[in-house]
């Protein structure tokens, strides 16, 4: 792997985490598919026709107004890099219930510009999302403090951000605050397998490495990176909110933690 924010293959003492005996995956999610739970992709578009996103994704896009500001419209243009059909049929795989909607802020070059970022992430907290999707993030200070300011918005609303760290060994936001989710890569096949980090920011590791994923157009490609692994973790936590409803991001959190499979002492799952 030659991305930062990767796994090193560590195991967590159980006394680390609150009750973690009391806590498993029939618990935690059940049977659950993410029915009911409104997740919000923000990306490079979604291409809602792909079988493995399911076409009912409704689109929309930041757009820079007349005036310099920056608005969320309905948009058309479907996905025009393919990022974020990935992302999104990745949520849709392992919540295959959940409720996602895209707003595009990328390029077709992945480029984005802060100020859109900022435009749609601030549409998706007044929406009210119970999850929102960032596999992206900003390292212009500039914009720090606003989209800090955001980030705590969506934590008191309840609006929980999963935010992909960067893909390199700098300092990016928003997956550096701490009232957002922050997720790098491991490289075990199997889109279930989730490890805590003992040595933050980084809260948990997903699958990020290799990872089959829908691209647009029908087919499929072979990716890597942190910003894949960030929707298994989307797609996870919707699991546990179709269960538990009134959960918010610090409960999501510990849950998260308390089912992961680097628990020390914890008996292997039985994996595809």
């Amino acid at each position: 792997m030659r991305f930062a924010h990767t796994s090193a293959g560590a195991t967590v003492p159980p006394d680390t985490l609150p009750l973690p005996a009391a806590v498993d995956r029939a618990w935690a999610w059940g049977a659950a598919t993410g029915r009911g739970v409104r997740v919000c992709v923000i990306d490079s578009g979604v291409d809602p026709a792909h079988p493995a996103v399911g076409g009912d994704v409704p689109l929309y896009a930041a757009e820079e107004a007349g005036d310099g500001t920056w608005r969320v419209v309905e948009d058309d243009a479907g996905d025009v890099a393919g990022h974020g059909t990935a992302c999104a049929g990745i949520i849709r795989g392992l919540a295959p219930d959940a409720e996602t909607t895209s707003v595009r802020v990328l390029t077709k070059n992945l480029r984005g510009n802060g100020e859109a970022m900022l435009a749609a992430l601030s549409w998706a907290v007044d929406q009210g999302f119970d999850l929102v999707n960032m596999s992206l993030s900003t390292r212009k200070e500039a914009l720090k403090e606003r989209l800090h300011d955001l980030a705590d918005r969506a934590w008191f609303k309840g609006v929980t951000l999963v935010s992909a760290a960067h893909n390199s060994p700098v300092i990016s936001y928003p997956w550096r605050f701490p009232s957002v989710i922050s997720v790098g890569s491991h490289a075990v096949d199997d889109p279930e397998y989730l490890e805590v980090n003992p040595d933050p920011p980084v809260d948990v590791f997903a699958a990020g490495v290799n990872v089959r994923v829908p691209w647009p157009g029908g087919g499929t490609k072979v990716v890597s990176g942190n910003s894949f692994a960030t929707p298994h973790v989307v797609g996870l936590s919707a699991r546990v909110l179709q269960e538990h409803p009134r959960f918010r991001t610090a409960q999501l959190r510990q849950v998260l933690a308390a089912v992961a499979d680097n628990v020390d002492g914890r008996p292997a799952r039985s994996r595809p």
